[in-house]
């Protein structure tokens, strides 16, 4: 599902303006950002949370040559979903 095609079903099922839609989007996703960054976690009612972790320095390997490479420590952001929502997928 495209953000456009999640605009047009949100429009659709809560009678709320497209341009509304757009802007409580918009809204969701900047606070996202925002508390993952401060916080480390962000939570989404219903769907799980958004949270970060931080991935230690590590061996890989080139695909394209094997020669064994250094990835470096960073911080990433991982999505655990909630239990209902993964026996809904089942």
């Amino acid at each position: 599902m495209t953000k456009l095609d999640m605009i047009d079903t949100l429009t659709s099922v809560t009678e709320i303006e497209k341009k509304d839609v757009i802007k409580v989007l918009d809204g969701l996703t900047a606070m996202a950002y925002e508390y993952v960054k401060e916080d480390g976690e962000f939570i989404l009612p219903g769907l799980g949370k958004l949270v970060k972790v931080y991935r230690k320095e590590r061996q890989g390997r080139n695909p394209s040559t094997g020669e064994v490479i250094t990835i470096k420590a960073k911080n990433v952001v991982k999505f655990r979903a909630k239990k209902a929502l993964m026996k809904a997928v089942e």
